[in-house]
């Protein structure tokens, strides 16, 4: 039974017309949160990409740690670029809406999923945020004729 979709309604009690504006309002957070971390990953990829060295030492599999020390870390430049531009498209995605929305979602969250590979101290942020967007994106992609 699907348990989001009762709270999600807009016919339920506990939805007030005063929440459908609360959809676009954190998609655009969203979107714009990316765009500013893509611009600080800019800056870090372009100034000190050493920076990234022991972003890993705490993942939960050594692949993980082994896969960045042995593919990141060969050249922090130029991943850190792909980082901003994966966090840059993201966010234009999320903006921009339309056709784009579902990809723009599904980004945003598999990438806080993936960064629960890093390490349990990146729980402390990705689960209450996952918790908060995947309600969000849930409604915002029903709400939309993404055809």
């Amino acid at each position: 039974m699907n348990t989001i979709r009762p709270l999600l309604d807009r016919r339920t009690p506990e939805w007030t017309p005063s929440h459908v504006d609360r959809v676009p309002l954190m998609r655009h957070l969203v979107g714009g949160f990316f765009l500013v971390m893509g611009g600080v990953h800019l800056g870090l990829a372009t100034g000190d990409p050493q920076v990234y060295r022991h972003f890993a030492d705490g993942a939960l599999f050594p692949f993980v740690s082994d896969g960045w020390q042995d593919i990141v870390m060969t050249n922090p430049s130029l991943y850190g670029l792909l980082l901003m531009t994966g966090e840059v498209v993201l966010g234009t995605c999320l903006l921009v809406g339309g056709r784009a929305l579902a990809a723009g979602w599904a980004g945003v969250i598999g990438f806080h999923l993936l960064l629960m590979l890093f390490g349990f101290g990146f729980w402390a942020w990705s689960v209450p945020v996952l918790a908060l967007l995947v309600p969000v994106a849930i409604h915002d992609l029903e709400r939309k004729d993404l055809s």
